[in-house]
């Protein structure tokens, strides 16, 4: 997969904001509002959890593609670029040695 697929997919829900087509999903979703675009994107992450939690990897397939559509409406509705979202993933790629460290509980106290 390349950038391409997603800078399609990001355009394609950018128009569908601004020209609203009757019978389409996406402008459903952001007729509907922020909250009902957030509910989707809570069941797609919950389904691609318990796919891949359950080994099949077909499903995750399909899941992470159904989370990550919604995410864009989300991130159209929210008015959040895909170039945003892109140039932090790059910078976080160029971390290294970056893992938290976490406290020490004493269970014994």
């Amino acid at each position: 997969m390349n950038n391409e697929v997603l800078t399609e997919l990001y355009n394609t829900v950018v128009e569908r904001s601004k020209k609203r087509e009757e019978g389409s999903y996406t402008c459903y979703l952001l007729d509907k509002g922020l909250d009902k675009i957030l509910k989707k994107v809570g069941e797609e992450c919950a389904e691609t959890i318990i796919a891949a939690k359950n080994n099949d990897n077909a499903e995750t397939i399909l899941e992470i593609s159904d989370l990550a559509f919604h995410m864009m409406v989300m991130m159209v509705h929210q008015g959040i670029s895909l170039d945003d979202v892109m140039a932090e993933l790059e910078k976080r790629s160029n971390k290294t040695g970056n893992l938290k460290t976490f406290k020490q509980v004493d269970k014994n106290t």
